[in-house]
């Protein structure tokens, strides 16, 4: 440990500093160190970040302070920061960061200079988990910290640690025909667990913006040609269910307690990343399969039913541009098009040159026990509040998927 009044070299980290402005988050433009016999004095200069109705301000408003710094500062009011160029660096932090979206949306966060924390929970090997982060290169820079959707007190525990701005609630049990062979597990985890996350910042961290990841399946039996955010729901699932469960506790913690809480009503959204349990990831696993000599049928469910596919890329791009606006709300995140799993099996045969006729077959076993037969978004609110628009097309992302399973197979067939 230092002791008191010895030279030191110009100091390396910065550590916790009292700051007489308990209602201002700051991040510090310039310092240098001074030390005493007694006492420990900070000086530093001190950009305002965010005033008491949580807007950013630049950096034109400055404060000085003059921090005294007992040696031992029990009972100091602390405020963490941390550094990019000088400058604050917003913290992030993440449930569900090891799956698709997760794992895209840390990418994002990164590339804006985030400092990104993901909740995870240990229930698989470390190679397993982040497999995803190591396809996209960033495993190293995130930084994972362990927690279950089901324990409160360690999501509470994580947000003290973070001090994130910004939590991004992705975790869920998402597959929505096992929500049939599991409807309670998915309740619990699906629906109570994001309770748990939301509850866990409004008792830990109240200033942190809320993103609630909601699904195109709560419309279910639609009522409307074209779902938008004012479509009544009619969930078909228990996973659908859930989910609605926890979009309306969004919507009422932001109602009843004034939370920077948005929810992002994302249609299907597809990449390399999807897991092999859902269907466009089956259809293109399956084709580089048959293209490579490893299987001669792909087995399906029903093939007229419509969805809206996007790519992920393009939608966890939506969330963050959701956590940015002034006031929270709830958006629809879609392309606006509509394309029947059969027509999805022709477009990713076809990348192989296969025809999907010659291999595609329909099995009872994958039909679903109440189906949703059409979905379609209106991302219109999206468009025009967020400036937001779909950047990859469905012949792309299936071309994209295509090859990224044909390059997997092709690795373990060495």
């Amino acid at each position: 440990m230092e002791q008191r009044g010895a030279t030191q070299p110009v100091w390396q980290t910065l550590p916790d500093l009292s700051v007489q402005k308990p209602d201002h988050e700051v991040s510090v433009a310039s310092q240098r160190r001074c030390q005493g016999a007694r006492r420990r004095v900070w000086h530093a200069v001190l950009s305002v970040a965010k005033g008491h109705d949580g807007e950013w301000f630049g950096g034109s408003q400055l404060v000085m302070v003059v921090a005294y710094w007992p040696w031992r500062a029990e009972g100091s009011k602390l405020a963490t920061v941390s550094f990019q160029s000088g400058g604050f660096m917003r913290r992030a932090l993440i449930t569900g960061i090891t799956g698709q979206d997760g794992a895209y949306l840390a990418e994002l966060l990164l590339s804006e200079g985030y400092e990104v924390f993901g909740l995870l929970r240990r229930s698989a090997s470390a190679e397993v988990m982040g497999e995803r982060l190591r396809w996209l290169g960033i495993e190293s820079e995130v930084r994972m910290i362990d927690g279950d959707l089901m324990d409160l007190s360690s999501i509470a525990r994580a947000l003290q640690l973070v001090k994130p701005s910004e939590v991004y609630n992705l975790a869920a049990q998402s597959f929505v025909r096992t929500s049939w062979d599991q409807p309670l597990l998915t309740g619990q985890v699906t629906g109570m667990g994001a309770h748990n996350v939301i509850e866990a910042v409004r008792l830990v961290a109240p200033e942190a913006r809320f993103y609630q990841a909601s699904s195109s399946e709560m419309f279910g039996k639609i009522h409307q040609e074209k779902q938008g955010e004012k479509t009544p729901f009619y969930p078909r699932s228990p996973y659908a269910v859930a989910k609605l469960y926890a979009h309306w506790i969004t919507v009422n913690y932001r109602e009843s307690f004034g939370m920077h809480a948005s929810s992002g009503i994302l249609f299907n959204h597809e990449s390399p990343l999807r897991g092999i349990e859902f269907v466009t990831r089956k259809v293109t696993d399956g084709v580089a399969r048959i293209k490579l000599g490893l299987a001669h049928d792909l087995p399906m469910g029903n093939l007229d039913a419509t969805r809206d596919w996007g790519h992920a890329k393009d939608y966890v791009r939506a969330m963050w541009l959701m956590l940015q606006q002034p006031e929270a709300d709830d958006y629809v995140v879609a392309t606006g098009r509509t394309v029947s799993v059969r027509e999805m099996c022709r477009i990713a045969f076809a990348c192989a040159g296969l025809d999907y006729r010659d291999h595609v077959r329909v099995d009872d076993r994958f039909l679903r026990p109440a189906e949703v037969d059409v979905l379609l978004g209106d991302p219109g609110k999206a468009k025009d509040k967020l400036g937001w628009e779909p950047r990859i097309t469905l012949e792309e992302m299936i071309a994209e998927m295509v090859e990224a399973d044909l390059v997997r197979h092709r690795s373990r067939m060495r």
